[in-house]
């Protein structure tokens, strides 16, 4: 039997996923500081002991990635840590459910 090679995911998929790893990362960087972790569980209105299953839910990463875009200083800490350019957080926010502009959920 032959078998055919494995196609690679859309591209459409592709940025999706790109997307989500940027968010975790992203959550990452709010988890390493105490003080922007605690304003986002606030804005948010997560536990902290939830953050995984709510991490689960659609819009969550989106939700992460509309924190940190609407906090100009906050966008460019995250950018310059991560060495992220500001855009790619824009491009991934709109490629996460619920971050797209035309979504209703849009908040930034």
């Amino acid at each position: 039997m032959i078998r055919q090679p494995t196609s690679a995911p859309p591209a459409g998929d592709a940025e999706r996923e790109a997307a989500e790893r940027l968010a975790i990362e992203a959550l990452g960087f709010l988890a390493r500081d105490e003080e922007l972790m605690t304003r986002f569980l606030a804005m948010s209105g997560i536990e902290a002991a939830a953050i995984r299953r709510a991490a689960r839910e659609p819009g969550f990463l989106a939700g992460v990635l509309q924190f940190i875009a609407a906090h100009e200083p906050t966008l460019l800490r995250f950018c310059e840590d991560t060495d992220t350019p500001p855009q790619r957080v824009t491009r991934a926010l709109e490629a996460l459910p619920h971050g797209r502009r035309n979504d209703e959920s849009w908040s930034a």
